[in-house]
């Protein structure tokens, strides 16, 4: 970085928080009619609008069914149970956020503020549906006339048309037992954020009861608002108790059957392990399709999952499907799922790669399949790729087998119904929506997000011995030789998330802006990131950073020797999240390669997240404590010798701000000088406009500093 090279898009930063990370004008929640007509979503008004509204296209035209501000419905305090909702979800806009239809698609309901409202899309202006208390996640039956919700632990229902009959079907039989929705580990970490699920017949519903007794509650405060009082959470730490779920079938004549799920896996076929579980603590899937109920169980660690159909009469479950692994069984979205004519849809592992079996039928080999996305007639729509940077829309059917239906390089993803398919697509040049019938483009819904104010300019690396995938940013005024650039890596690096993808997106926009600041800014997926086979995925098992630090190295020196640009004299890392936890471990174990370090909502502690995520990759900790120490930050603090600001929300309910003020007592107990910043009132999503924009400024200003550019 010279003195010459002045601070380039000084604007980026606020439009950056404004646009919510550019995702406002974004259309999603796409929903296709069983006829393929319909098209429902939710989207801003605009790229810098945070108000959602729900969206018809149809014939071509989009139509808009329901605007908050039009119908005099400010949102204003939502309930504390859809708080969470959005949390876990990951909402940051106000509005309308999630909806829900009939089996025809014409009525759709959805909760403001904790009051319910639906809409017929055939027409006519949305109309408040009366409740007896605030409403949480409304789901109308399949014919449209009723619509169950949830308030105060309860799951009700109520006539559509006038809120008549409104009546209680599952009442909670304490403060600490909820119906109907789902708990924090199975919203957060499994995937399921549902909790009650109709019958076709509209006659009955699958509902889940959650028992938080024995979760350990933990309370959260606002410091720099010591006049409002802590709020309590149940948070199932690791090694410690989890929540109590149980599965009901619910009629609407008052009858309730429990469902007797198995408590424990068979112990015989059970994959062995230094920490063995066999107990059912977690249910991953549930659902009520037109061959019956259904859920799917999986052992406290992990090693076994069971697929089970259940006898809605006598609450009796029987097998169809059991899925074994000796580290963990991934959870793919989507699955289990049946066909219409009732053939079992699933995913596994086969040669090292994800494979699906529809029926006795498998995915052709080397197709990693990332997610199900649904079932029409006996045609399957699932996502997959070849190769680790992108991810097609794929479906089978019994007479042409499997196919691949996008084909632009990107990440694309769809929903369907009938003969119509909604391709999402988020490629290099920009996100896109089109409408297909019949496998022929027929339409677009538009995608109003805002255009960033830098353009990315990755260049597209395969690196290393392990072809590790990244993305290298120079800026766009560095011409080849003029002079030396400090490396700025900023990796996500964990499970499940992947950056180095061949598609547009808010990283790539943030890691562009940092190369206008003089930055070589490389992004970089390694071990432990998904679309790379299981033995990549699980190279973590038991150990959560070397093999991620490693790659990251690797990848450094790689792109080192493809652009002699880059100076590693003055390298830095940032991240948030796991990524903060792997820009800690990299100042703290490798301060011969890293010189600086930011790191955001950094989990420093790993004894002090979920039990589904941390016992997935190490166990126990009173089984195996020596992988949580060897894992967590606060037993190494006296290892830090590199400057290192430490960011985090003190609102943050899922990575708490306890994780940075105990590594930062830490760090000061062996007189170790670092920086922390707090951002109050700030959860693990950073949506206030001021702190958002000003914390990138922040970071820009710190590396310099360590740096010394």
């Amino acid at each position: 970085m010279t003195a010459a090279t002045p601070l380039q898009v000084p604007g980026f930063p606020a439009q950056f928080a404004r646009t919510r990370r550019f995702s406002l004008g974004v259309p999603g929640e796409f929903t296709v009619s069983a006829d393929g007509r319909r098209v429902l979503f939710v989207r801003t008004g605009s790229g810098t609008d945070p108000v959602g509204r729900l969206w018809l296209y149809e014939d071509g035209t989009e139509r808009l069914l329901a605007d908050p501000s039009a119908l005099g419905a400010a949102e204003g305090e939502v309930p504390e149970a859809e708080r969470v909702r959005r949390e876990r979800a990951r909402v940051t806009t106000g509005g309308v956020t999630g909806y829900a239809v009939d089996r025809h698609a014409r009525v759709a309901v959805f909760a403001l503020g904790g009051a319910v409202w639906a809409v017929r899309t055939g027409g006519g202006a949305p109309w408040r549906v009366p409740t007896t208390g605030p409403a949480v996640d409304p789901r109308p039956s399949p014919d449209g006339s009723l619509v169950a919700y949830v308030t105060e632990g309860a799951l009700r229902v109520v006539r559509t048309a006038d809120g008549a009959e409104d009546r209680a079907l599952a009442v909670p039989e304490g403060p600490e037992v909820t119906y109907g929705l789902s708990d924090h580990v199975s919203a957060e970490s499994i995937g399921r954020t549902r909790g009650h699920w109709w019958s076709p017949d509209g006659d009955a519903l699958l509902v889940a009861r959650t028992d938080h007794a024995r979760v350990g509650r933990w309370y959260l405060t606002d410091p720099a608002d010591p006049a409002k009082p802590p709020r309590a959470v149940r948070y199932p730490a690791a090694g410690t108790s989890n929540a109590e779920v149980s599965l009901h079938v619910v009629r609407l004549d008052g009858r309730r059957t429990p469902v007797r799920m198995p408590e424990a896996a068979d112990a015989d076929g059970h994959p062995p392990g230094a920490w063995t579980d066999t107990r059912f603590e977690y249910v991953t899937a549930a659902g009520w399709d037109g061959t019956g109920p259904f859920a799917e169980v999986q052992t406290r660690d992990q090693r076994t999952v069971q697929w089970l159909a259940v006898d809605p009469a006598t609450g009796g479950t029987r097998p169809l499907a059991v899925r074994r692994d000796p580290a963990w069984v991934a959870l793919a979205p989507g699955v289990p799922l049946r066909t219409a004519g009732g053939a079992p849809v699933l995913t596994g592992v086969r040669d090292d790669v994800r494979g699906l079996r529809v029926g006795d039928v498998p995915s052709p080999p080397g197709l990693h399949v990332r997610a199900v996305l649904g079932a029409v007639g006996e045609r399957v729509w699932f996502t997959a790729g070849e190769d680790p940077a992108e991810t097609h829309v794929w479906a089978y059917d019994p007479e042409g087998g499997f196919g691949r239906v996008s084909h632009e390089p990107g990440v694309h993803t769809a929903a369907v119904g009938g003969d119509t398919v909604v391709l999402e697509s988020r490629k290099p040049g920009g996100h896109t929506v089109t409408v297909l019938h019949g496998g022929e483009p027929a339409g677009r819904i538009a995608v109003r997000a805002a255009t960033p104010l830098v353009t990315p300019r990755p260049a597209y690396l395969s690196l290393g011995a392990r072809r590790l995938r990244a993305h290298l940013h120079l800026p766009s005024w560095h011409r080849p030789g003029s002079g030396r650039l400090p490396v700025l890596l900023s990796p996500y690096g964990g499970h499940g998330v992947q950056l180095a993808v061949r598609a547009g997106g808010w990283h790539g926009a943030v890691a562009q802006w940092f190369a206008e600041q003089g930055f070589a800014v490389l992004i970089t997926d390694g071990r432990g990131t998904p679309g790379r086979g299981r033995a990549w995925e699980t190279a973590v098992h038991g150990d959560r950073l070397t093999a991620p630090l490693e790659d990251q190295v690797d990848a450094l020196h790689a792109a080192a020797g493809r652009c002699p640009d880059l100076d590693l004299g003055r390298v830095a890392i940032r991240g948030w999240s796991y990524g903060g936890y792997l820009a800690i471990g990299a100042v703290l174990h490798r301060p011969d390669v890293f010189h600086a370090a930011v790191a955001g909502a950094a989990p420093t502690d790993r004894r002090l997240y979920d039990t589904h995520w941390e016992e997935r990759f190490l166990g126990h900790p009173d089984v195996r404590p020596e992988q949580y120490d060897h894992s967590s930050h606060v037993p190494h603090a006296h290892l830090l010798t590199r400057p290192l600001l430490l960011v985090h929300g003190l609102a943050d309910d899922n990575v708490v701000a306890a994780h940075t003020l105990r590594f930062s007592a830490a760090l000061l107990a062996a007189g170790r000088p670092h920086s922390v910043l707090p951002l109050p009132g700030a959860t693990h999503q950073v949506t206030r406009e001021d702190m958002a924009s000003g914390l990138l400024t922040a970071e820009v200003e710190f590396l310099r500093g360590s740096l010394g550019g």
